[in-house]
């Protein structure tokens, strides 16, 4: 049990003694006293008042005597600055909590609390390679699997693979036209590359096919257009041309938007994809027998970065066969009376009783869309492990699609529906502004990965750090500093918030960054080298004496790390796991580089006792597990040296 959960057993203790009142514990607030008053924890003692009837100071008084008196092995002493009850730990309880964690290498694992969660990430397309913005989605998925096991919980690593629609018809049509049997084994290009490629040269040509027919419908020329989207152009055109239009820059750029995307539809090479999906999902063999070659080179690559990337999933599942599933709720849902047919034959559910619109699950021509898939997928994933929550990381762009599918999935009454949670997460965005799959402006991760590497190469040479390790040493460290520099930089910031990837700044050895924390690491670890304790005879080792401020400061520091675990699930976010990762390193910087007339006050080997020589060797240890611990739940390898 953490020091605040004492805490707040010992207060719950208190109040029912002192004002005959029951409150759960977890219920009161306690925080970490201020640095200009004394103690360690803060509790609020506001309200506690409606029980006592006294004043906020005078009910604190009560509580800290209370507390001292009947709690003496937690609670040395205490002060009131107005409603705030300031909490001074006794030292044997920190040197206890040294002796009992300093060599616990599962520090902050809970217990099995008997619930299960599974947690959907990277959701690729087998239509390109994976880019930046799959890693913040690895990375972010990753280190929430990896936080909820740590916090108790049965979690379940699912991947659900794009490899249907439209958007695979693309690239399958482009390689069909251009190009003249190229394998991965041919070209040698990778296989998602290779792939990816010809996405890029699919939405060049439609792009080019499409610029005159803009320019056509722009002249009130419709003759491009057919059914519903002519309706639909000519109101976007009437609208354009108004003179308030052309002067507002971004409602026209808006309308010219929506005007290319009606001319996309229409074109030649569009409707040759079109023609393309109706086929797949009518089963035609050569379709069938290109797509399923084409995924398997992708799948390959995949596999390639996700091993590089030291990505994994428990659980694999693939649109192609959801899709359909998906069918089957819609004509549940149209028996039930829940969704509807309108004249075209597409099917719709409308949402305009809950504030939103009427939405699309299945065209008039009877392929499915996104949501189709995805009313399947949760229903097998539901059928497959029968978890409490379904957790969706997905950025959020796709707030509303979520919004949409858990309303639905209500309305269809599946059991799943309250489970279902979407882990919304922002952009990111180079130095140079935001990319773009269709015009192959993307950063692959496969290149970054390497640049990454590279420069973690460069600076550990330039740095002069390089002697003493092997050439495969050299590699793997390299690779340890480089893709850990990436995932702490795109984990460190919360989810919710868009982000600037820098990566000269996610190297920097001094800055907020996993070189830093695997730095100070890689330091320790050299320390208790050079100190060679016998770590069996710490076990039994348990300070007696006072704690200098830094020695306590450290231990209250590593003992919050139960408490940031908790935070990070409440939170889902790894940047509090990250944010106490690099504290926790500064911290012991400075303890270990504080001096007094020369004199590391510190020191270890050089400490003005054996006894505190075997309290800081403990302190050590368990500051580079906590590290260790922190950065692991991150997907993060830490250095033993560097």
């Amino acid at each position: 049990m953490s020091v605040v959960q004492n805490i707040r057993t010992a207060a719950a203790a208190a109040i029912k003694a002192l004002y005959e009142q029951a409150i759960p514990a977890k219920d009161i607030a306690i925080n970490t006293t201020k640095p200009e008053f004394a103690g360690e924890y803060t509790i609020l003692v506001f309200p506690f008042t409606k029980f006592s009837k006294l004043k906020p100071e005078e009910t604190g008084e009560q509580l800290g005597t209370y507390l001292t008196t009947h709690y003496p092995d937690l609670v040395a002493g205490f002060n009131v600055i107005k409603g705030f009850l300031n909490l001074e730990i006794r030292e044997q309880y920190w040197a206890q909590y040294l002796q009992q964690h300093f060599n616990n290498r599962n520090i902050g694992k809970k217990p099995a609390n008997g619930k299960k969660i599974m947690v959907e990430y990277s959701s690729p397309n087998t239509n390109k390679p994976l880019h930046l913005g799959h890693l913040r989605n690895n990375f972010l998925g990753y280190a929430i699997a990896e936080i909820l096991k740590a916090n108790g919980y049965e979690v379940i690593k699912a991947n659900l693979v794009n490899d249907r629609g439209i958007h695979i018809c693309k690239s399958m049509l482009a390689w069909q036209l251009f190009a003249h049997g190229d394998t991965p084994k041919s070209s040698g290009i990778k296989g998602d590359h290779l792939v990816g490629d010809y996405y890029v040269k699919f939405e060049g040509i439609l792009k080019e096919q499409a610029e005159p027919i803009v320019a056509r419908i722009l002249k009130n020329d419709f003759k491009d257009i057919e059914g519903v989207d002519l309706l639909k152009v000519e109101k976007l055109v009437n609208a354009f041309h108004k003179p308030e239009v052309q002067q507002d820059k971004e409602k026209s750029a808006k309308l010219l938007d929506d005007i290319k995307e009606v001319a996309r539809k229409s074109t030649e090479i569009m409707q040759q994809a079109k023609i393309m999906l109706q086929q797949w999902e009518a089963g035609n063999p050569e379709v069938r027998a290109l797509w399923s070659t084409m995924n398997s080179w992708v799948y390959e690559g995949f596999e390639q970065t996700y091993t590089r990337l030291g990505i994994n999933f428990d659980k694999m599942y693939y649109e192609s066969n959801t899709y359909l599933l998906g069918k089957d709720l819609v004509e549940e849902g149209l028996r039930k009376g829940v969704l509807f047919k309108k004249e075209d034959n597409s099917v719709w559910i409308d949402l305009t009783a809950e504030g939103l619109d009427e939405k699309l699950l299945l065209r008039g021509d009877g392929t499915s869309v996104y949501m189709t898939q995805d009313l399947g997928t949760a229903r097998l994933k539901y059928d497959d492990y029968k978890m409490d929550q379904s957790i969706y990381v997905v950025a959020d762009e796709q707030n509303h699609h979520f919004k949409v599918l858990q309303l639905i999935m209500k309305k269809l009454q599946e059991p799943s529906a309250d489970g279902i949670f979407h882990l919304s997460y922002g952009m990111v965005e180079l130095p140079h502004g935001r990319m773009k799959s269709r015009e192959g402006t993307v950063v692959d991760a496969d290149d970054l990965i390497d640049e990454m590497i590279s420069a973690s190469e460069q600076q550990t040479l330039a740095a002069g750090k390089a002697k003493d390790f092997s050439e495969d040493e050299l590699k793997g460290l390299y690779e340890m500093i480089g893709i850990g520099a990436m995932k702490f930089f795109l984990l460190r910031v919360d989810p919710k918030k868009k982000m600037v990837f820098d990566p000269k700044e996610s190297i920097d050895l001094h800055g907020f960054t996993s070189t830093f924390v695997q730095y100070a690491h890689a330091r320790i670890k050299s320390i208790l080298r050079d100190v060679e304790l016998n770590t069996d005879k710490l076990e039994g080792f348990c300070h007696k004496g006072s704690l200098l401020p830094l020695e306590k400061a450290l231990i209250v520091l590593t003992e919050q790390f139960d408490t940031v675990l908790e935070d990070a699930e409440k939170e889902m976010s790894p940047s509090v796991i990250a944010s106490y990762a690099f504290q926790l390193a500064q911290q012991f910087n400075s303890f270990y580089a504080e001096k007094v007339e020369g004199k590391y006050t510190y020191s270890i080997r050089e400490a003005e006792s054996r006894e505190k020589q075997k309290l800081r060797t403990q302190l050590a240890m368990l500051t580079a597990r906590t590290i260790e611990r922190s950065m692991k739940l991150l997907g993060i390898d830490v250095p033993e040296k560097m």
